[in-house]
């Protein structure tokens, strides 16, 4: 491909005085947005970051191979390629992707999937019904990237939505693997800074919106006004799949495509039946426009019955078989991290691992777990530092109210202070925000934590390990290490075990 192949992505978007272009046939090898990353051939795009500008690092970028430089500053007078001069800088790298990489979401059904909770579980349901259906389908998400059928197709996940030019090669590596469709997770952060801009999706999912990622959005509606994105990028005849339980979701019915509901509390074109909950499962019936769907799922709890709406409305409006979307849902055995049950039918408790990070979302684990729990219901978790501070003592105020034993220990404090971190969160559990006889420990090692917490579970408890989920690391300053929620749990499960048998 040469540069002639990609100048019409930039129309509309150069400055007065633009610069100069590669001669035609100048070949290019890629789209690079890291100038450490820069390989002989790439279009360096220089982005205005928090804190520095990606053309300071043009220099570096051209010594590495880059053949142009799109940037939104002037050219300096002492550089040998061409520059081109762009009024959005992160606009432009997303649309230089899609061009680089032949718009891959256009040869599948690419399905969008934002929202604060049940992402995740949503698109891994998507990606089951495609898959029951016949059709090879791609994941991006938080958990993982899965581009093709066999393991060696899975890249890990280093964020929920990556970078435009990741975005568009994992894109493209799907339909070269036979995918004929993708369950993506498009983030908040995605959208403010346009990593899916250009993109043609088949359908746009809103789960819901609940506090979280303060730190990096103004507010709230500045938080809901990226989500919106998404729907105003859709074609008009592409299903926009809205939960209207949410107030949000209402509003996001003008925003573009076609408008499909799903509840469980108000009229939508999509509703449950009556609902049946365990520990084995979910069983109801989805009453659509097309009639009835009868659901049997392994996922557990109320929140996973949203997540199972999203999927079949998305299913439904694409017009995908009824037998097909009840194999697909009934198939799917669990998601990493998502009410993950580690413990044995041997153990005389139950163990979750659960990602929930929010307030919101562990509400609905401790709501969802409180009527599962033979005994007591107790909870470990933490709060992530340098992220967004307002939720910390929410969080406390949630689990003391729902947890009948409490274990405040560390998340990925990062450069914070656990310490100062467990402080925070403590200033939510008051005598108004907690249960009467309710018991509060705080630990800051997490593998004492997790430890700690099934030692002293009794018989017919259930105990909750929330915040980390499939991550198989934890950030510690500077220092990333390895630490898996899951691994730690059965390790001190078993240790209970051989503590048992010794007494």
């Amino acid at each position: 491909m040469n540069w002639a192949d990609l100048h019409g992505a930039l129309r509309g978007l150069l400055r007065d005085g633009a610069g100069d272009f590669p001669a035609s046939g100048v070949g290019l090898t890629g789209i690079a947005y890291d100038s450490r990353a820069v390989t002989p051939g790439d279009v360096f795009v220089a982005l205005r970051g928090l804190h520095a500008d990606g053309t300071s690092f043009a220099r570096q970028a051209i010594d590495g191979g880059a053949v142009a430089v799109v940037s939104e500053q002037q050219r300096p007078a002492d550089v040998g390629v061409p520059w081109i001069v762009v009024q959005n800088a992160r606009l432009a790298l997303a649309l230089l992707s899609v061009a680089f990489y032949r718009d891959p979401a256009r040869e599948m059904r690419t399905i969008g999937v934002t929202g604060t909770n049940g992402k995740t579980t949503t698109a891994y349901l998507l990606a089951s019904i495609f898959e029951a259906a016949g059709i090879r389908c791609g994941i991006l998400g938080t958990v993982a990237y899965r581009v093709g059928p066999s393991p060696a197709d899975v890249r890990e996940a280093t964020r929920t939505t990556p970078e435009a030019p990741d975005v568009q090669r994992l894109l493209r590596e799907m339909v070269d693997h036979g995918c004929g469709a993708c369950a993506m997770e498009v983030s908040s952060h995605a959208l403010a800074l346009r990593r899916v801009d250009g993109m043609t999706f088949a359908a746009a999912v809103f789960t819901n919106l609940t506090r979280d990622h303060l730190d990096f959005h103004a507010d709230m509606e500045d938080y809901f006004r990226a989500k919106r994105r998404l729907f105003e990028m859709l074609p008009r005849d592409a299903p926009s799949l809205l939960n209207v339980d949410d107030p949000r979701g209402a509003s996001l019915a003008d925003a573009g495509g076609r408008p499909v509901t799903f509840a469980i509390g108000r009229p939508a074109d999509i509703t449950p039946g009556p609902l049946s909950f365990s520990l084995d499962g979910l069983k109801f019936d989805v009453r659509t426009p097309r009639g009835t769907v009868r659901l049997r799922s392994s996922l557990v709890g109320r929140p996973n019955v949203y997540n199972i709406l999203a999927a079949v409305s998305t299913a439904v409006a694409l017009d995908l078989p009824f037998d097909v979307i009840e194999r697909g849902v009934r198939s799917l055995s669990g998601v990493p991290g998502r009410f993950e049950i580690v413990s044995a039918a041997t153990d005389d408790v139950t163990v979750v691992v659960d990602y929930a990070h929010t307030d919101d979302a562990l509400k609905n684990l401790l709501e969802t777990a409180r009527p599962l729990a033979k005994g007591r219901l107790v909870t470990v978790f933490g709060c992530g530092g340098d992220r967004d501070r307002t939720k910390r003592p929410l969080m406390g105020a949630v689990a003391g109210k729902l947890s009948d034993v409490i274990v405040i220990t560390s998340d990925n404090p990062r450069s914070e202070d656990p310490d100062r971190i467990i402080d925070e969160i403590l200033r939510g559990i008051t005598p108004d925000t907690r249960r009467e006889e309710m018991r509060l420990l705080t630990i800051p090692d997490r593998r004492e934590a997790i430890e700690k917490a099934i030692s002293l579970a009794r018989a017919g408890d259930l105990v909750l390990i929330a915040g980390k989920g499939h991550e198989k690391y934890q950030v510690i300053g500077a220092r990333t290490l390895p630490f898996d929620d899951v691994a730690v749990a059965r390790e001190a499960l078993a240790k209970r075990g051989t503590w048992k048998t010794s007494r």
